[in-house]
Formats: C-alpha cells, sequence, structure tokens
C-alpha cells in the first residue's frame, strides 16, 4: 500500500514554483489574438498576403519540404540500427513505465485527431479524377496508394525520431526545461538560453495553436454532419460550437486527471476506432476487394517510394499535384511536430531509442495504413463493383466531401449506428489528441520543470480553453479558418529548420553520452 501511495504521490506530482515564460505564454496568446484581428477585420488584405507568402513557400522552396521529409525517414533508420538505438530512455536497463500496448495506443492517438477518420473514408476521392494520377496507370491502384504514401512513413518518421530525442533530453538527460528551444542546446550552447532560444519557442507555440485550429477545421464539419443526420437538425455555427464545447470539456476533464487520464481516453479510442474498422470490413461487403487493393497499394507504394518522395514536378505540368498534396501534409505533419513527438518522448521512458522509432512505426503507421486500407478501399470498393458511385455523388453535392462521407456511410447496413460510434469515435480521437497537447502546451509555459513533474491544473485549464477558444472564434468567418489552414503551412517552414537543428543536437549529445557510458565502465574495470 505504501508503495501504491508513494508511486501516486509521484504521477500527481505538480509543479509548486511558478515560475512562468512570457515567451511562451503571453506573447503566444497576444500574437494570435492580433493575428485573428487582422483575418477578421480585413479578410481580403490578409487573405492576399498568406497566398503570396504561401506560393513562395510551397512552389518556389517546395524542394525544401521534400528533402526534410525523406531526410528524416532515413535518419530514422540509421539510427535504430547504430549504437545510438540501443540507449535506454532513463537508466541503463530501466524497464518501460507503460506496457506496449498502452504505450502505443498513446503514440497512436496522440498526433492524429479526428483527420484519420475523415482522410480514410474520402482522399481517394481527391485522387480518382486528378489528372496527374491518371496518368500514371491504373487509377484503382494509385487512388489507393497516395492515401497510404502520404500517411505512412515519412509522416511517422518526424514523430519517431523527435520523440527518441525529446525522450533522451527529458529521461536521459535530466533536462529542466520542457521547450523546443532545449532540444537544440548541444548545437546552440549558450545562445540556447538568448534571443535566438526564445524565437524558436514563440514560434513552436504559434505554430501549435494554428495547427490546432487547422485540425479542428477539417474535421469538426464532418462531426456535425454526423449529428445533423442523427437527430435531423439543420447544420449551423452554433452545432460547431457546440461540439467544440463538448469536446473541450471532455479533453480538459482526461488531461486534470494527469497520465492516468490520457492512457484510459486514448484506450476507449482505441476500442472505438477498432469497431469502426470492424463493422466496415465485416459488413460493407467489399472486404475482399479491400484487402487485396491494399496489399497492391503498399506494394506499388514501396516501389515507387523514392520516386514519390523527390517527385517536384519542375516543369509544373501536372497542375501543382506535388505542391497542392505531397508538401502540403509534410508542412502540416511538421506543424504537429511541436506537441505530439514531445508527448510520446514524455511516455516513452524505460524504452530504447530503437523500440520508440520501430513502436511507433509499427502502431503510428501501420495502424493508419489499416484506417485507410479498410475505410478507404469500402467506397472505392463500392464504386469499382458498381454498387454506388462515391465520385459522381461528390459532384452532385457540389463538391461537399462531409456529405459525400455521409452518403458513402449509409450504404452500410444500420447506417444509423454506424453513425453514433462514428460520433464517439471523433470525440474520442479529438480529446486523446487534445489532451496530450494541452499537456505538453501546459509544460512549456514553465521556465523550469522536471522530467517527472506536471504542470498545475490551472495552467492545463488555461490552455484546454485557450485551444478551443481560437477554433471557436474563427467559426464565424469561413475565410479566416482557410487563412489560418495557410498559417500553418508557412509556420512549417521555420519549423523545419528547428526540427533539423533537434535532430542534430540529438545525434551530437547521443554519440557524447555513449563515450561517457564507456569510460564510466573502463573506469569501474
Amino acid at each position: 500500500m505504501a508503495k501504491k501511495a508513494v508511486a501516486k504521490k509521484e504521477v500527481t506530482k505538480e509543479v509548486t514554483k511558478r515560475q512562468l515564460d512570457p515567451f511562451t505564454t503571453i506573447i503566444p496568446l497576444v500574437c494570435i489574438l492580433a493575428l485573428c484581428a487582422y483575418f477578421v477585420l480585413a479578410p481580403e488584405n490578409s487573405t492576399s498576403a498568406l497566398e503570396v507568402i504561401r506560393s513562395f513557400l510551397g512552389d518556389k522552396c517546395g524542394v525544401y519540404y521534400l528533402v526534410v521529409g525523406l531526410g528524416f525517414f532515413l535518419v530514422s533508420i540509421w539510427i535504430s540500427y547504430s549504437k545510438i538505438g540501443k540507449i535506454t530512455i532513463g537508466k541503463p536497463g530501466e524497464k518501460p513505465k507503460y506496457g506496449f500496448i498502452s504505450w502505443g495506443a498513446m503514440v497512436f492517438t496522440c498526433g492524429l485527431a479526428s483527420d484519420i477518420l475523415f482522410y480514410s473514408f474520402c482522399e481517394w476521392i481527391y485522387y480518382f479524377e486528378d489528372p496527374h494520377v491518371q496518368g500514371l496507370g491504373d487509377i484503382n491502384t494509385w487512388a489507393a496508394t497516395f492515401p497510404l504514401y502520404h500517411w505512412s512513413f515519412i509522416p511517422w518518421s518526424f514523430y519517431a525520431v523527435l520523440a527518441a530525442a525529446f525522450g533522451f533530453m527529458l529521461h536521459v538527460r535530466g533536462c529542466h526545461k520542457q521547450k523546443y528551444s532545449e532540444a537544440c542546446r548541444p548545437i546552440l550552447g549558450k545562445h540556447t538560453d538568448g534571443i535566438l532560444g526564445k524565437v524558436i519557442d514563440l514560434l513552436a507555440v504559434i505554430a501549435l495553436i494554428a495547427g490546432t485550429a487547422t485540425t479542428f477545421s477539417i474535421a469538426t464539419p464532418l462531426l456535425s454532419m454526423v449529428l445533423t443526420d442523427l437527430f435531423g437538425i439543420a447544420g449551423s455555427k452554433f452545432v460547431s460550437i457546440g461540439i467544440l464545447v463538448i469536446v473541450c470539456g471532455i479533453y480538459t476533464c482526461s488531461v486534470l486527471n494527469g497520465l492516468k487520464g490520457v492512457n484510459m481516453l486514448s484506450k476507449i479510442c482505441m476500442i472505438l476506432f477498432g469497431i469502426i474498422l470492424l463493422y466496415v470490413f465485416i459488413l460493407g461487403g467489399e472486404a475482399r476487394f479491400s484487402v487485396e487493393t491494399g496489399v497492391t497499394a503498399m506494394g506499388n507504394m514501396v516501389q515507387n517510394f523514392i520516386g514519390l518522395s523527390t517527385w517536384t514536378d519542375a516543369a509544373r505540368t501536372e497542375a501543382g499535384f506535388a505542391q497542392n498534396w505531397t508538401i502540403f501534409y509534410w508542412a502540416y505533419w511538421m506543424v504537429w511536430c511541436v506537441a505530439a513527438p514531445f508527448f510520446m518522448g514524455m511516455i516513452s521512458r524505460g524504452r530504447t531509442i530503437k523500440q520508440v522509432i520501430m513502436g511507433s512505426y509499427v502502431f503510428g503507421t501501420a495502424s493508419t495504413l489499416i484506417s485507410f486500407i479498410v475505410l478507404g478501399n469500402f467506397g472505392l470498393g463500392m464504386k469499382v463493383h458498381g454498387r454506388f458511385d462515391a465520385v459522381a455523388q461528390y459532384y452532385a453535392n457540389g463538391e461537399d466531401l462531409y456529405q459525400t462521407i455521409i452518403d458513402i456511410i449509409h450504404q452500410l447496413p444500420l447506417a444509423p449506428i454506424f453513425l453514433v460510434v462514428l460520433a464517439l469515435a471523433m470525440f474520442a480521437f479529438y480529446a486523446t489528441s487534445f489532451d496530450s497537447i494541452t499537456m505538453v502546451a501546459s509544460n512549456y509555459s514553465y521556465k523550469n520543470i522536471e522530467g517527472d513533474e506536471m504542470a498545475s491544473k490551472k495552467m492545463k485549464l488555461f490552455w484546454a480553453v485557450l485551444l478551443i477558444m481560437l477554433p471557436i472564434a474563427l467559426i464565424f468567418s469561413e475565410g479566416t479558418m482557410a487563412n489560418l489552414q495557410t498559417v500553418s503551412i508557412i509556420a512549417a517552414f521555420p519549423i523545419g529548420i528547428v526540427m533539423i537543428l533537434i535532430v542534430g543536437s540529438f545525434i551530437k549529445d547521443a554519440k557524447n553520452y555513449i563515450k561517457e557510458l564507456k569510460l564510466d565502465k573502463e573506469e569501474k574495470l
């Protein structure tokens, strides 16, 4: 009983010294509010300005995102099978704090939100009549291939490598500052504590808030459409606001209970996710087609992986496919790298670097691929077999993907029951992602914080409300929401540079740590 009491005390230990960092609390808040005001008061000017910047970054500098993406994937493999991969995150020989299944559930759910459900159902529709995709060969194979490529190895390599770096920083080096800039200290040195370090942290928090609002903008309309279809209520801004408030309430309660609440919610999320996949796979009538198309698409992706990862459409003959899709996705995942990998590093104590990286691929990539193979190929299979043409329905709906997804779901037996489970799963995905983000952002707000400490409940509540306030405010301006998505892409450019610094610092520090262990072993002998 005494041991359990001590363990409980350690888990719930909160920061007692309120040394808040204004650069990661007050300044980001002011910047986001000012940016929001600019969008609302001058929508046309702000849209024009952002389009110019995004066009420059995506079109003129697009190769930068591709190089960073492929580089992270290759580095992840090298680190895993080098001496660095054998390092235990924590003390040498320390056992993992969480079981493999619990850890994997939190890894998968912390960085995807409800986007995974939205895109799994509909992304193939985007590609089906794209001129570039049609020119590659069998449209069925390639329409199923690109979603797997855009959501698998490269984006998850961002998370995996940074999770290992942050875990090493927190649990091996015992860092007292849980900030982006601190992970760059082995290279930046004393400049980490100067203006350069503060700028890095400011960029990270602003990108985090912008990415959060972008995520809400993508999947919330689908959740609103599901509830509208179930209860027959007219869709409105207030329905969306109500959804966001409910989501905020769920993840706030979870995060206030610390990692125990996050762990429990992630397991619930995985159960609901599994029910959705099994429901569609067993009752959808496209099981064989889904599996065979999925296997073919995976083989196609592996065979063409390097080509897909380096294709820039230099002559711009394919209507900017690489810029609108691959570069967009890499940038979007890079913005999310501010929070998700930090949380993954926090929960990875006791695992080796290799286990963190490979485990992220196992749970993250495998779960994502299964989602697209089952949910995406269900709609594709119905089109191929003449049961329901989702592409034609998409255009009949005025290119409304959300309504098209509802139409696809209505092809399932007992569709209302499925919609209920889908709504619960979307709430759970939102909550599990944003409670981890809230936890990381809360820790960001302190100048110093121990690796096992947690932010105060007041600070968690502050960030829980702040993360939801901006999306709620932006519901009243559709143009502003589109602008914010562009801001997320723009924010990825400097964040990518910081990510490279973090990986370089991690490799440098890990090599020094290996030398230190070797010297200690020689001294003991």
